[in-house]
């Protein structure tokens, strides 16, 4: 086939996003995203896309273009180009926090950033890509037209239709109009608000609710948002500045975005108005707000440490006021939950809610107007809903067979799954390599099912080590068993239980065939079935079971 499209990440999922144009043999990756890991990836830190079908045609792929600068489009770069270093071409403020990132791998000098905007072409063998201006929770988004001998490939990008954006930039709906005019081929769009009927609001109308919430706090002000929502930022610096507040800034990423997003001109702070956080405790506490990340729940961000008194230096009082400036993410409400409760137990004045009820909060993506809207000045022959859960793709499907898109021209999609499109007849047939990949620590990949479900069991039932010394030239034991717990049963009260063990594990060695007890792994296996045995007749528990021999 010579026109393929697929996504390795973001189909099923809120996160990780990565999409795949290729035209014969030049192939374009559209983001390279992140997401957090659930409460089951016990130790995990990140996971991001598996890109095994990329490296299998590394010699075709010409470029990765990044929409916009949030972690689940740009998270997952550095490992990205660890494996394929090739140019990466985004907007102004993406570009600054994809160095960011890049600084910190050291992978900055050996990367080639390319800066684009709405204006910008490029030509990728027989596709040629243009761009067109989207209004999202971020600056600088870009949503991706690709020509190419078979037709016109659109990707949405994250969008929402926002008429009166805080940065006076606006959606470029003439070109959207254009490029469906001209006729598209095939329609890639996010799926995240299909659920939420009507039109999103606009970011501007969260202003004035912060505005009220500064006038009316008699304390302190702590206010938590997601640190790339530089328009948020920036109506909180005006409220700070009419209330005659200074401000700080809580959290590593908190304080890196707004310093890059202040150096590129997409911030404003007056003058002298940022302070350090040594400085809060010296003024008066109606003259300070503090900014800081974790209003999802994050255990280590800054307002999960403020709220259990665990963050050097500043402290929430009673009568402080504490804002979440955003809704919890699905997955996040119970860590959010926890920290308003402790919150209310310091006696704050808390002001949080789902879906911006409390007007602190308006979504940075399309409503089901909106979706339609995109649809309709698109006017797609194909139509592949991405950047979603399931029930969210099935819905916009039917939204995209209401303005006029035939049913069989909708796929919904698995990651992995490609469809291919030849003398204008899109088909999904075939499927590449796709799945997940866990960072932890300095290890990608290296944690697998079998080590999460390890860890899985030793947080659940705990771990013995068996400890025994014996002969390397008859299989003798030389000196009593030595059994160790953790997580399993304090050994102190379980003095019966252990001698119970031991006894166990003499007599099986002394049972066992001389050919086994000279072969050590065959032995292991022996002492680990029959205490295994033992203990879940005893507790009805599995713990796991670890003999170590050592031969003398």
């Amino acid at each position: 086939m010579k026109l393929a499209v697929l996504a390795l990440g973001g189909i099923n999922e809120i996160g990780k996003n990565m999409y795949v144009i290729q035209y014969e043999d030049d192939i374009v990756v559209i983001d390279c995203g992140s997401k957090f890991p659930d409460e089951n990836l016990l130790g995990v830190d990140l996971i991001i896309q598996d890109i095994s079908y990329l490296k299998e045609n590394r010699e075709k792929v010409r470029a990765l273009i990044v929409t916009h600068g949030h972690e689940d489009h740009i998270g997952g770069i550095p490992y990205f180009l660890k494996q394929l270093n090739v140019p990466v071409y985004a907007t102004r403020l993406t570009l600054g926090l994809i160095e960011l990132r890049l600084k910190e791998h050291k992978l900055l000098r050996e990367t080639k950033l390319t800066l684009i905007d709405g204006d910008s072409t490029l030509e990728f063998g027989s596709m040629s890509v243009s761009f067109f201006k989207t209004n999202h929770s971020i600056p600088d988004c870009l949503g991706i037209a690709f020509e190419t001998p078979e037709g016109t490939v659109v990707h949405t990008g994250d969008f929402k239709f926002d008429l009166t954006p805080v940065n006076e930039e606006y959606a470029d709906l003439h070109k959207m109009a254009e490029l469906g005019k001209k006729g598209v081929l095939l329609l890639l769009s996010e799926s995240t608000n299909a659920e939420r009927p009507g039109f999103s609001q606009s970011e501007r109308a969260v202003g004035k609710h912060i505005a009220d919430a500064f006038r009316e706090a008699t304390q302190k002000i702590f206010i938590s948002t997601f640190a790339s929502n530089v328009h948020r930022i920036q109506q909180i610096v005006e409220a700070a500045e009419m209330t005659n507040r200074k401000i700080a800034l809580l959290g590593r990423s908190m304080v890196n975005v707004v310093a890059v997003a202040e150096e590129l001109g997409y911030l404003t702070i007056p003058e002298g108005m940022l302070i350090e956080q040594q400085e809060i405790d010296r003024m008066d506490p109606e003259r300070v707000v503090i900014i800081c990340t974790g209003s999802q729940g994050e255990p280590m961000a800054a307002l999960s440490r403020l709220s259990t008194n665990n963050f050097r230096q500043v402290s929430v009082l009673a009568g402080d006021t504490v804002i979440f400036a955003s809704s919890p993410i699905p997955g996040n409400e119970k860590s959010v939950s926890r920290i308003i409760d402790n919150l209310y137990r310091i006696g704050a004045k808390v002001i949080y809610g789902t879906g911006g009820a409390t007007g602190m909060h308006v979504s940075g993506h399309a409503y089901r107007e909106e979706l339609k809207l995109m649809l309709t000045l698109m006017k797609p022959t194909y139509f592949v809903p991405i950047h979603g859960e399931y029930r969210m793709l099935e819905l916009h499907r039917s939204m995209a067979e209401s303005v006029g898109v035939e049913r069989d021209n909708i796929f919904i999609l698995n990651n992995g799954d490609v469809v291919d499109i030849q003398d204008g007849v899109a088909r999904q047939t075939r499927h590449v390599e796709a799945g997940d990949v866990f960072v932890d620590g300095l290890g990608i990949g290296d944690v697998g099912r079998v080590v999460l479900r390890d860890r899985k069991l030793l947080s659940e039932e705990g771990m013995l080590i068996i400890v025994v010394s014996m002969s390397k030239t008859d299989g003798r034991i030389i000196s009593d068993p030595d059994t160790i717990s953790r997580g399993f049963v304090y050994e102190r009260d379980a003095e019966e239980l252990f001698n119970e063990v031991n006894e166990l594990v003499i007599s099986t060695i002394k049972e066992a065939k001389p050919s086994t007890r000279y072969r050590r792994n065959d032995m292991k296996h022996e002492i680990r079935k029959a205490v295994e045995k033992l203990l879940y007749t005893r507790t009805r528990r599995r713990p796991m079971i670890l003999p170590i021999i050592i031969e003398i």
